[in-house]
């Protein structure tokens, strides 16, 4: 066997490991996000006596310290080593779940939940940079679809494991148990190799850098130049949008169920978690070999699918919300799901794509920033604080416009980056 040969099988196993730890971490971060939602009846029936807005402020509190560290965190994945900053990262937001249990005031638990935002602003910064330059762009979407899978199952352990463990040990045992893996297996980050900057996208990565005037990787210019691609800031203010929606309905679907459609708490909690895991894990699999599929044909190719299926989105969502029988609101809500998880993997696909090589960190980096301070900073606070002025059932309505607003500007960017390619290959 020819020593290339030999090299292209080494790259492709370090590549899959990678993918492999990374996927593992990325479900760890989500388990860990989304075990509070499982806790809320038992917080507000605490001695805390938290309000519905008080509840929603710890998923916002959170987000907040997320997406304002995360620019910081994009400036250092562009300029230094990513596997370091990732399994600190990985290390102290575990730490802040743990902790989380100990809290005995509601600023105490804020500032827990605060906390982890800034662990997971270097991992959730770093980490898509880092996978993208293991994979060519032909394959590039099927990986951060497999990537993407351990959002709704990580999502999903959270609500279940939250759930059994609130039942039997108390809201308290449920922050402890969240917390450990991720301490433990923060070391796994360290056995990723950091393959240069565009090592999948050579050429890209040389014109970038020998571009005139191109601002200087992990500086603050390469945030206002980003601002300046119309096709990306389209993609990112719909994925905000996206982001609004589905952070909403994660982290108030399992007391909606609870409270407004009479569910008992142990199956509102494990029955949302099993619906997520299927959807989430079919639906981000096939929206990935989607988007490689019709790149064959398209360059927009992600964009155009995610937009259109989130059109189809939208009506499903609303059944989902409104309807009040169980035998219509289930099946909706499964479709609602299955169509909005389809666009994960290749939305996060496009953002990287629609960058130089060089600055992606920078580039997930706003994108974070910008999908929380638009989204889930201010669904979860805003849907109970509609809840407490109307009702539950009432305030979460507003996911399914939060959804048609998504499809507007994703099918926006599609045709943005098809007329900047059409007037691109007339000039030349």
């Amino acid at each position: 066997m020819s020593s290339a040969v030999k090299g292209g099988e080494r790259g492709r196993r370090t590549g899959m490991l990678a993918l492999a730890i990374l996927a593992g971490i990325n479900l760890l971060n989500y388990l860990d996000r989304y075990v509070v939602s499982a806790v809320l009846p038992d917080l507000k029936q605490s001695p805390l006596r938290l309000t519905d807005a008080q509840l929603g402020s710890l998923m916002s509190g959170f987000i907040i310290v997320y997406m304002l560290a995360a620019p910081l965190f994009g400036r250092l994945g562009d300029r230094g080593s990513r596997p370091r900053p990732i399994a600190v990262g990985v290390f102290l937001w575990s730490l802040a779940t743990g902790v989380s249990g100990l809290a005995r005031s509601y600023l105490q638990l804020l500032g827990a939940r605060a906390l982890v935002g800034i662990g997971e602003a270097a991992y959730g910064t770093i980490a898509p940079s880092l996978l993208a330059d293991f994979f060519a762009k032909r394959t590039r979407g099927r990986a951060f679809a497999i990537f993407n899978m351990a959002i709704p199952v990580g999502a999903a352990l959270g609500f279940i494991v939250g759930g059994l463990v609130r039942q039997r040990f108390g809201w308290h045992m449920a922050f402890y148990v969240a917390g450990v893996p991720g301490v433990l297996l923060a070391i796994w980050i360290l056995r990723i190799p950091d393959p240069p900057r565009g090592a999948k996208d050579e050429e890209e990565a040389d014109a970038a850098a020998a571009a005139p005037g191109a601002a200087p990787p992990g500086s603050w210019p390469v945030y206002l130049r980003l601002l300046r691609q119309r096709p990306y800031v389209l993609t990112v203010l719909g994925y905000a949008a996206y982001t609004f929606a589905l952070g909403g309905l994660a982290y108030w679907m399992p007391t909606f169920l609870e409270r407004v459609r009479g569910i008992s708490a142990a199956e509102a909690s494990t029955g949302f978690g099993a619906i997520v895991v299927v959807t989430g894990f079919v639906g981000t699999f096939v929206g990935g070999w989607l988007g490689d599929y019709w790149l064959r044909f398209s360059r927009q190719a992600y964009l155009w699918m995610s937009g259109w299926v989130t059109v189809l989105a939208v009506p499903a969502a609303y059944v989902a919300l409104a309807a009040g029988s169980p035998s219509i609101f289930y099946p909706a809500l499964i479709v609602a799901e299955l169509l909005l998880f389809m666009s994960t993997g290749p939305i996060n696909t496009a953002i990287v794509n629609l960058v130089s090589p060089v600055e992606r960190a920078s580039a997930v980096a706003l994108s974070i920033l910008t999908i929380h301070l638009l989204g889930d900073a201010l669904s979860p606070w805003m849907i109970g604080k509609l809840s407490d002025l109307s009702s539950l059932g009432t305030a979460v309505l507003i996911v399914p416009v939060a959804v048609a607003i998504c499809a507007m500007l994703w099918l926006t960017a599609a045709l943005a980056g098809r007329y900047l390619e059409t007037n691109a290959r007339s000039i030349t």
